[in-house]
């Protein structure tokens, strides 16, 4: 199974946004799945259902963080690095989908959205191009590790 489709798979299953992007690459990462579940909560549906930043985004951001983040109060040119290494992942995905903002992607008008989630039924899944963006992200963030070797 690729990347992509465990990303998906996840999003099926009922993980967020988020989750499913970070429990896609669980096997390259120091970290329990429990913990990089809980750590990836907080993420969906743009930050809480702020819809804000897309949770996918927001994954990536937590896996090359991971991958190839700092550890200490850093200044200079290691965060400088770092950080663009995440306006990257942005760009490429903003390349494809026209912003990172969970709302805008989704056409919504409301910024602060009720906390309840909707329930993940066909309907859900049939007006929510949502499963399609996590792939892509998953895409996305494959590639840049393939182009950009581990530390």
């Amino acid at each position: 199974m690729t990347r992509r489709e465990a990303a998906m798979e996840n999003f099926l299953k009922g993980y967020n946004c988020s989750q499913s992007i970070t429990l896609a690459f669980e096997d390259m990462l120091p970290i329990d799945k429990v913990t990089l579940s809980k750590m990836a909560s907080s993420f969906g549906g743009g930050m809480g259902r702020l819809r804000e930043v897309c949770g996918s985004v927001s994954g990536m951001f937590m896996i090359a963080g991971l991958l190839y983040g700092y550890d200490g109060p850093e200044t200079g040119q290691v965060k400088a690095d770092h950080y663009a290494r995440i306006q990257e992942l942005a760009r490429r995905f903003e390349e494809k989908h026209g912003s990172i903002v969970c709302r805008e992607m989704l056409g919504l008008s409301v910024r602060h959205d009720i906390p309840v989630p909707e329930a993940r039924t066909d309907e859900y899944y049939k007006k929510r191009p949502c499963a399609e963006i996590i792939g892509d992200a998953a895409e996305i963030l494959e590639q840049y590790i393939k182009e950009n070797p581990l530390p």
